[in-house]
């Protein structure tokens, strides 16, 4: 009877055995689970995305048209000036030397021409005695002449000096803020050196640079999307200008744009922006993980009825986007594996549909 239930034992257990064998066969033999994405058209905002930068209005460098040295700060960083206020004085001592002695030489001019006055009113009245001839006269009057041109001369060369000198006191060209002071007391300064960096008070705008072949698509008063760097607050831009000029350094093209909104902006803030430049309508728009050799002969693997993959061509928009745009290749309907890497086509999947996010 022992016998007869050990027979039974393991008879169960060689038929659990097959089962379990049987069903590993069939689990490793079972098309594996892929996501795939099942195409819808829809209407897609057309953006460029780029990082710019805050800045006021107008922006002056001021720099000193003279060498010298810094002996005097009237001014720092974020001090408010007027138009016309003193920032700075540049050392002048060899131009004061030389105003010194254009000073001294119109002081001798002066007393040469007093001398001159004085011979000729003598030879005037000696003359009109009868006790000077008229030769004499003549030449007291030329003398005198030549002593008051040296005299005028002198004057000019004091003023001309003078205003080199005065040249030296460094002032605001503008109403402003002080952005930035690269200087300090006692620095020595060449000529174009920036000495400050000036802000108006008229608004602040943004700046950014974008490639020239997008650019293209960018016109005066589109709007923005935009957001302090590090900040999730969203507030609206609206383009001012695009510049005409290539940058031939960076293939790019400045542009500017304004808050609609008064947003206060700290000059040289870094501003995500988001350029739109259109919307387009029954649009395909697929993951760009999804697109295999996209820069060469972009291809997705599509999903058919019985759940083999098969590789199809595509077209793909040249913008920028976060989602590859497709306008060739893929219609309503059509189920695209999301992620193609070690998936072959030919081969059979179990598609699991995944949401469009």
């Amino acid at each position: 009877m022992k016998s007869g239930r050990k027979r039974i034992v393991w008879g169960v257990a060689g038929v659990a055995a097959v089962a379990a064998a049987a069903f590993l066969v069939w689990k490793m033999q079972r098309p594996p689970e892929v996501s795939v994405l099942e195409i819808k058209p829809q209407t897609i905002e057309m953006g460029l995305s780029v990082v710019g930068r805050a800045r006021p209005g107008d922006l002056v460098e001021v720099s000193s048209p003279n060498p010298g040295q810094v002996i005097r700060l009237f001014v720092d960083d974020g001090d408010a000036v007027t138009q016309g206020a003193a920032l700075a004085v540049i050392r002048a001592t060899v131009e004061q030397a030389q105003t010194d002695a254009e000073v001294a030489r119109a002081t001798a001019a002066r007393a040469e021409a007093a001398e001159a006055r004085l011979n000729f009113s003598r030879t005037q009245t000696l003359y009109d005695r009868g006790f000077a001839a008229k030769a004499a006269l003549d030449s007291a009057r030329a003398t005198l002449q030549a002593a008051e041109a040296n005299l005028e001369a002198a004057n000019a060369s004091v003023r001309a000096s003078a205003e080199r000198t005065r040249e030296y006191t460094i002032r605001s060209p503008m109403n402003g803020v002080v952005l930035v002071r690269p200087i300090d007391n006692g620095k020595v300064v060449t000529v174009g050196e920036t000495l400050f960096e000036l802000g108006s008070n008229s608004g602040t705008e943004i700046q950014a640079e974008v490639e020239e072949s997008y650019a293209d698509a960018i016109h005066v008063g589109m709007t923005a999307r935009a957001a302090l760097a590090g900040s999730d607050k969203v507030f609206t831009a609206r383009v001012s200008e695009v510049s005409p000029r290539v940058n031939s350094s960076t293939g790019a093209r400045l542009i500017k744009l304004v808050p609609t909104e008064g947003s206060s902006l700290a000059p040289g803030r870094s501003i995500d922006l988001t350029v739109v430049v259109g919307r387009r309508d029954n649009a395909i728009a697929v993951p760009r993980r999804a697109v295999l050799d996209a820069t060469a002969q972009p291809k997705v693997l599509v999903v058919g009825a019985d759940g083999k993959v098969r590789q199809q061509a595509v077209t793909i928009e040249r913008w920028p986007t976060t989602n590859a745009i497709i306008t060739e290749g893929l219609k309503a309907g059509d189920r695209i594996v999301l992620d193609p890497s070690g998936i072959e086509a030919g081969q059979s999947i179990r598609a699991v549909v995944e949401q469009a996010k």
